[in-house]
């Protein structure tokens, strides 16, 4: 994927708000073009392909997902889709990036598992993400599920960028996939080069972590979180839970137009927090899409082989 002029536009007038005050429900909320929503397209792609096995990915023969990014050059693959979730880490040459994609889940046992309660906020491992402060706190599943990938992941992207002599790294996922790669936004610039540059595009992103959490990626990330319609899991778990979202929301609306949202966890009805108050106004076919007429998951979504 070729991060254009208009996809880096899109991107600036997300963050160009992130320290601003909770916006108002009468805010005006910039609509994306058509020429800047098919900026996204090869992303989507690269999203929907970590739902395929490590066996296709590796080979690059996950079907019509894989064809769609043709000149990317996988570099290692793993996980069990079960205990671990699907991953995969390669080169873009259309982008010259390093893609790093996590497998998402299930959406009705994902949905249960955010609106259960059964979770903790807790501190990020020091060994992991060393210097965060412990103000900044996660869900310890997502934190649990990320420290079993960190490492090889590393691994992994300290390779591509020596391999191919890029200094770009493009992370992506989708529901569970997107939580695990933004953690990974987090984690890799710990580890790498300060010259690496990260841009974090992931699709359903639930809430992640706290207040704290959610202005560390804002001011260090460049985010942008897509989400479609009345998707019922990026407004959990709960902010009555402690949970925040950090900026960067896109907002796909039911008139198939897209809005870059302003600010954590906008209230406007052109955002998800204000089109889904809460999950019995949501619908849980929304999570797997479509984004720009593609299905990243589910029975519609292009098949992995």
């Amino acid at each position: 994927m070729v991060l254009s002029l208009s996809l880096a536009l899109v991107l600036g007038a997300v963050s160009l708000v992130q320290a601003s005050p909770a916006p108002s429900k009468r805010q005006t909320i910039p609509t994306l073009s058509s020429s800047q929503i098919a900026t996204f397209q090869s992303t989507t792609f690269f999203s929907a392909a970590a739902y395929c096995s490590p066996a296709t990915t590796i080979n690059w023969s996950c079907g019509e997902n894989c064809q769609k990014n043709p000149d990317f050059q996988p570099i290692a693959a793993g996980g069990d889709g079960d205990d671990v979730q699907f991953w995969y880490v390669g080169f873009d040459k259309a982008s010259n990036s390093i893609v790093v994609a996590h497998q998402g889940t299930d959406t009705s046992e994902f949905e249960a598992d955010l609106t259960d309660a059964k979770f903790e906020l807790e501190t990020l491992d020091p060994t992991l993400f060393p210097g965060i402060s412990s103000s900044v706190e996660v869900h310890d599943g997502f934190a649990e599920e990320q420290a079993d990938t960190a490492t090889t992941i590393l691994a992994a992207v300290q390779s591509g960028l020596s391999k191919f002599g890029t200094t770009k790294v493009l992370l992506t996922g989708h529901s569970l996939g997107a939580a695990l790669s933004l953690l990974d936004s987090v984690y890799l610039p710990l580890h790498l080069p300060k010259s690496t540059t990260f841009t974090t595009i992931v699709y359903g992103l639930p809430r992640v972590g706290n207040q704290a959490f959610a202005n560390y990626v804002d001011a260090n990330l460049h985010l942008t979180h897509v989400n479609d319609q009345k998707d019922p899991i990026p407004i959990v778990p709960g902010m009555f839970l402690g949970f925040h979202h950090p900026s960067g929301e896109v907002h796909i609306n039911a008139d198939g137009s897209w809005s870059a949202c302003p600010g954590q966890d906008n209230p406007s009805t052109s955002c998800i927090v204000g089109d889904v108050p809460n999950i019995f106004d949501g619908t849980e076919a929304n999570h797997d899409g479509p984004y720009n007429s593609i299905f990243i998951a589910g029975d519609s979504a292009f098949p992995c082989a």
